[in-house]
């Protein structure tokens, strides 16, 4: 207990509060506009009042609530971007790591061209095509994601799969389906969890970035990214519409990264601290 990373967990903790139970946390809606309430600043400025902690936009929106509600909106994002991308690169990277000769060249060929080509520039086509949304973002950034499992999951199958229990599964008659099931999926899932953790922030750090591009959440539905970017014009005046989704963005990718960084250490028995 006293190795767990304590401050990182916590804001996780308070992200995964945030999102899930957004629409109790707050009697204001994020999309209502208030137009005689607009542009108050936080509470501790001059003329900011407890009603608005973190003040309004210009739309007389309280901020906390939005933020509250963007919190869930990366959650979703995340989720989904991670559950199809990631389990795409797993079982892409297994096949293609085990099978061998041709199938896993011609994977990995895939897979360097995947990782070549531009993702802003890919999300911003789709959004032209099929139109802002969440459909759009999440194939996006799960078209972002899988190559970088496959290739790492890859690596580690070509390791696992030369070991003695998976040579004697394949002297009792094991089809190589089973052996990947069986015995090499259980030997990758650490690096796999890991991998998870630590793409956490790359999809908020996208899906924040696609929002403010106009590719990804459309208004008014609120998102840590388009709030930024609707408050980028009076950053000098109202410093608060971009400042604080801004540092809710920095603090959150941080805590994942280093709660992944942890992670990583524990699950490796080479890196692990006695």
């Amino acid at each position: 207990m006293r190795n767990l990373p304590w401050i990182p967990l916590t804001i996780i903790s308070v992200m995964l509060f945030m999102g899930i139970f957004a629409p109790f946390l707050t009697s204001y809606s994020p999309i209502d506009q208030s137009l005689p309430d607009k542009l108050l600043p936080p509470f501790w400025e001059e003329g900011g009042s407890i009603k608005h902690l973190f003040g309004t936009d210009i739309f007389g929106r309280d901020v906390l609530t939005r933020l509250y509600h963007g919190a869930r909106v990366s959650l979703i994002v995340t989720a989904l971007a991670l559950l199809v991308g990631g389990g795409v690169g797993l079982v892409i990277g297994i096949v293609s790591g085990y099978v061998g000769g041709r199938l896993d060249s011609l994977l990995m060929r895939i897979v360097d061209a995947a990782l070549a080509f531009p993702t802003i520039l890919f999300a911003l086509l789709l959004a032209v095509t099929m139109g802002q949304g969440l459909r759009t973002i999440v194939i996006a950034i799960s078209l972002l994601l899988w190559a970088r499992f496959a290739r790492v999951v890859r690596g580690e199958v070509l390791a696992v799969k030369e070991r003695d229990y998976v040579a004697l599964a394949k002297v009792h008659g094991c089809s190589p389906a089973r052996i990947m099931a069986t015995h090499i999926l259980p030997n990758v899932l650490n690096t796999f969890m890991v991998l998870l953790t630590l793409h956490v922030g790359v999809v908020i750090v996208a899906e924040a970035s696609l929002s403010f591009l106009g590719a990804g959440i459309p208004p008014p539905t609120p998102s840590w990214g388009l709030m930024v970017a609707e408050g980028r014009g009076k950053i000098s005046s109202a410093w608060w519409l971009s400042l604080i989704p801004g540092v809710a963005i920095t603090l959150v990718v941080l805590a994942f990264n280093l709660f992944g960084d942890w992670l990583r250490d524990r699950l490796d028995p080479k890196l692990r601290q006695l």
